[in-house]
């Protein structure tokens, strides 16, 4: 019944929640990134984020089910616990709807719980220069702050309107380890 992973041996659980934004189709660099790390990785895509990423092939990289919806209340999660998060890609709309609280998806109810329980969670925009000076963008990225959420944005970030491509390409995944590497520690 599907691909069910192994915990690496004395290896820490780290979620990666894509969200549909460019950098998302280069998932599979981080996933790597954190493997030599020494992470578990299980992967929680946003639903419109199917359409920028290769389940198949990250389910093979990961070991895990991708999880894009929510499960039946009777069925068990295919994935271990978190030991942390990084939200990356991390689109305005995520950032908005989750410093609201709203918990409409499973990435959204999984980043919600994370911080009540207390998990470490690293978020790496990737917004337009336009979205990111919407008053209500600002709010919220310092909102999540306050909740002791670690908001970073790579270089070039916010990037110009219209102009993600060469952005997401670039999209400097090490940074959101880097991160946690900090928090660790």
């Amino acid at each position: 019944m599907g691909i069910t992973g192994h915990r690496m041996a004395g290896s820490r659980v780290l979620y990666v929640i894509a969200c549909a934004a460019g950098p998302a189709g280069t998932v599979g660099v981080l996933v790597e990134r954190a493997h030599q790390e020494g992470w578990t990785v299980c992967l929680v895509a946003t639903p419109n984020a199917r359409a920028f990423i290769d389940l198949t092939a990250l389910e093979q990289l990961t070991g895990w089910p991708v999880r894009v919806e929510q499960r039946a209340p009777v069925e068990v999660s295919p994935l271990p616990p978190a030991d942390a998060i990084l939200v990356a890609p991390a689109t305005f709309n995520t950032i908005n709807k989750w410093a609201a609280g709203v918990s409409d998806t499973l990435a959204l109810g999984l980043i919600n719980e994370a911080i009540g329980m207390g998990i470490p969670v690293v978020a790496m925009p990737f917004v337009n220069s336009a979205l990111a000076a919407h008053p209500a963008f600002t709010s919220c990225v310092e909102r999540l702050r306050l909740a002791g959420v670690e908001v970073i944005f790579c270089p070039g970030e916010p990037h110009p309107p219209g102009g993600g491509g060469p952005f997401a390409e670039a999209f400097a995944w090490h940074l959101g380890l880097v991160a946690l590497r900090a928090r660790r520690s």
